[in-house]
């Protein structure tokens, strides 16, 4: 699976107020892996929010990106020993952090789980569709295929984007809108570097889940509805025994 680009930040602030920032730069560290060939160290100095200019490391040098910025790049340009520590800054600063992320968390994975549930189709081309729910995996790189009698699925299949959950942890949804024939078998196949073979996941065609816990809470309704109901006719037998009847003249 083709690896994305990864991007390490550092912010450094020399001035703000009440009302924003006034001066500020950033420096990246943008990798798709360790090897220095593969990362891009930059450093782009703001104002009021705008980038006017900015160091690049696969360039050498400084560029400007206003007038003010390039005239501030050209100038920086010139002072030699600085231009040469910035040069360096990729090899001192971006190699040894991005060395102790892949160390200690991108060489990590984490295997998926998945969830296959019947849905309501989208359209009204097919009467029947499924989804293949796949969660908490890393890294991002996944792919989800569908499995129908033994063949692989490539009409009729949507799916979402890889969606962050904001705790390193991915999911996606793969949606198959399709007719149900008698006997047939659908699968829902995931692979990901977590896991060791594809992890097949089998539809049942019996009654979803979410119906199952339907008629669950119904017929709990139905039984309690029947207890309370027993409950008040046996109070009302044992009041009207107790009670004298006093004829009227």
């Amino acid at each position: 699976m083709a690896s994305s680009f990864l991007r390490v930040s550092l912010l450094f602030i020399s001035l703000y107020t009440a009302d924003g920032f006034r001066h500020y730069h950033l420096d990246r560290c943008v990798f798709n892996s360790s090897d220095l060939n593969d990362i891009e160290y930059s450093r782009s100095v703001y104002y009021n929010k705008v980038e006017y200019f900015r160091f690049s490391s696969s360039l050498g040098k400084f560029v400007g990106y206003t007038e003010y910025g390039v005239m501030q790049a050209n100038y920086w340009n010139r002072q030699t020993s600085y231009l040469a520590g910035m040069r360096a800054t990729k090899v001192r600063y971006c190699k040894p952090t991005i060395d102790v992320d892949y160390q200690h968390v991108l060489t990590k994975s984490a295997k998926p789980y998945v969830r296959l549930d019947s849905t309501a189709p989208f359209g009204g081309k097919h009467p029947a569709m499924l989804v293949c729910s796949v969660y908490d995996f890393y890294p991002k790189q996944i792919r989800v295929s569908w499995i129908r009698d033994g063949k692989e699925v490539t009409s009729d299949v949507t799916s979402t984007d890889e969606l962050a959950d904001g705790d390193w942890y991915y999911q996606i949804h793969s949606y198959l809108e399709y007719t149900p024939r008698s006997g047939e078998k659908i699968s829902c196949m995931v692979e990901h570097a977590s896991l060791r073979e594809p992890l097949i996941t089998q539809w049942d065609p019996s009654m979803p889940e979410s119906e199952r816990n339907k008629i669950a809470i119904g017929a709990s309704g139905l039984i309690l509805g029947l207890v309370l109901s027993l409950a008040g006719f046996i109070y009302y037998k044992r009041k009207a025994r107790g009670r004298i009847l006093v004829p009227s003249s």
